[in-house]
């Protein structure tokens, strides 16, 4: 039984190496990507409109409905303690801090996770890595780079969006249920909104934007040779992005309340 739990840990542990040395491929590729050709900036453009504009619609009504649920049953509990004002202070934590960045990287890990994994082993599996590399062009510069930029360009515009509406629709939804004054809803809000809040909201957005991109491009890659790996590559990479997201999310929440 230790045997199998020891081969079982060294086959996990066997391909940490490989991926340290990956991400920091990346990372130094993306240092000279400014110096890169106009062909791999257009990779940025259509991974932009696919992950980001794409998701607009999805992610407003997403934001304007938790939001919404948020405030309206947050300020009807909360009142009867006679204690409404703090409803302001629960949905900015909950919007902007906890729940908004997590719930647009899991939106962003299904719909662009499997493309993105998918994409890559069809590429791998047709030999047209190969034909890059035969014509010096180096794979994680031209679709690697741009992928990792443009995902983690996404979310974390795709969190400020989460917030804007979250944050601002539930006034909208509120008229019809207990009116209350715009400038009074927007002063309660921004007196609400700490420097703290900001900061850990655009930290996990980021990192969630590197994971999902990383973890994404890395099992499409792996595959190998036959069509039938590609939706397994699919699978890998968003079940590990769900995953990486959760253990990353709690460690900079911990972090955050601690310091």
């Amino acid at each position: 039984m230790l045997q199998k739990i020891g081969r079982a840990v060294l086959q996990k542990v066997s391909h940490v190496p490989y991926l340290l040395g990956y991400v920091g491929r990346i990372f130094f590729s993306l240092l000279s990507f400014i110096k890169k050709q106009k062909a791999a900036r257009k990779v940025i453009v259509m991974q932009l409109l696919f992950t980001f504009i794409e998701a607009l619609f999805i992610i407003a009504v997403l934001a304007v409905a938790l939001g919404s649920a948020v405030y309206l049953l947050g300020n009807s509990l909360l009142s009867s303690f006679g204690q409404g004002a703090l409803v302001y202070t629960i949905i900015v934590m909950m919007i902007s801090r906890e729940l908004g960045p997590i719930l647009v990287a899991f939106v962003v890990t299904a719909r662009s996770a499997t493309a993105i994994a998918t994409e890559i082993g069809t590429m791998v599996t047709s030999h047209q890595i190969e034909s890059y590399i035969s014509f010096g062009i180096d794979p994680i510069d031209y679709l690697v780079v741009p992928r990792f930029i443009g995902v983690t360009l996404s979310v974390f515009l795709l969190n400020l969006y989460f917030s804007f509406c979250g944050l601002l629709g539930p006034w909208i939804v509120a008229q019809f249920v207990n009116p209350v004054a715009a400038s009074a809803f927007i002063n309660n809000i921004l007196k609400n909104m700490d420097m703290m809040t900001i900061v850990v909201s655009v930290i996990k957005s980021l990192v969630f934007g590197m994971v999902i991109s990383i973890t994404a491009t890395y099992y499409g890659f792996n595959v190998e040779r036959a069509s039938t790996e590609i939706p397994v590559a699919g699978i890998s990479a968003v079940s590990k992005s769900f995953f990486w997201i959760i253990i990353f999310d709690v460690i900079i929440t911990v972090v955050s309340y601690v310091a």
